[in-house]
Parts: C-alpha cells; sequence; structure tokens
C-alpha cells in the first residue's frame, strides 16, 4: 500500500483559494524578497578562484618572470626566497561602502583577494641579486643566473 501526499487549494470552481487580499500579499512579498536578492543591487557573486598568469623567459644572462595582477599595489606582494624554492604570493583586501549614513548603511562589500605560486629555482640563480618591481598591473621579476652558469639546451627525440 502507497500513501501519497497532494497539496490540494483551499478553494472551489465557484470561490477561487486566493482572494484579493491574499494576492496582494503575495505580490508584496515577493517584491520584497527582490529587494534583497543580490541581483537587485548589481553584485555579481563571489569569485571562487582566482587566476593569475605567469610568464617565464630565459635568456643569456637572467630569467624573467612576469606575474599579471592588475589593480593591487607593491606592498601587496611577498616575495620569498626558502632553500631553492622561490614563493610569490600577494594578498588584497577591499571595502567598498556606497553609502553611509551613520549605522544605517545600505551596502557594504568586502573582498579578498589572495594568491600564492612557488617555482623550483636551480642552482644557477643567484638569489641574492634576484629583483621585482611593480608596474601597470604586472610585477617583474629578473632572476639573474651565476657568472659561469651556462644555459642548458638539449633536443629530445621522440620515440
Amino acid at each position: 500500500m502507497t500513501t501519497s501526499i497532494i497539496k490540494r487549494g483551499n478553494g472551489t470552481a465557484t470561490m477561487p483559494a486566493k482572494n484579493i487580499s491574499s494576492w496582494m500579499d503575495q505580490l508584496l512579498q515577493d517584491n520584497l524578497n527582490r529587494f534583497f536578492t543580490d541581483d537587485f543591487w548589481g553584485f555579481n557573486g563571489l569569485n571562487q578562484q582566482v587566476s593569475v598568469p605567469v610568464n617565464l623567459r630565459e635568456t643569456d644572462k637572467s630569467y624573467e618572470m612576469s606575474v599579471v595582477a592588475p589593480g593591487l599595489h607593491k606592498e601587496d606582494f611577498i616575495l620569498n626566497v626558502n632553500n631553492d624554492l622561490l614563493t610569490v604570493s600577494y594578498e588584497h583586501k577591499e571595502e567598498k561602502n556606497e553609502e553611509s549614513k551613520k549605522d544605517g548603511w545600505l551596502r557594504s562589500e568586502y573582498r579578498m583577494q589572495s594568491f600564492t605560486r612557488s617555482f623550483s629555482l636551480d642552482d644557477t640563480v643567484d638569489v641574492n641579486k634576484i629583483t621585482a618591481s611593480y608596474n601597470n598591473g604586472i610585477l617583474h621579476l629578473t632572476l639573474p643566473k651565476k657568472e659561469n652558469a651556462q644555459r642548458l639546451s638539449k633536443t629530445i627525440e621522440v620515440k
């Protein structure tokens, strides 16, 4: 034996279930709910993952690294070399207040963005001479090679 639960309207064919009063209540409730949604205020969601492009190239005298990270400040970056590992990271916090009426604020958004990436360094890099600069949204790192380091090049046969 199976039991089914079916929701039925409270009205009849001659007397609709919703009268004008309940219809108005529903209309006001729908509009009030819409007022509190993110779409109404133009909020397009939280960034779940930050994708930061990193470009690397090798020259005869150094390795060059570019980290694309617009909208930050040079103070946001943390660069650290520990043994043979270079870690590039940043943490950026932003607060946006559209209206500030004492304690009756209408909208206040906080955004935190972070990134960490590590790179293995070989023994050709002179870690004491690494330099970094941040300009036009790109963090540039120069990793000079030691004086007697040679650029490695080898052709590998595909079998």
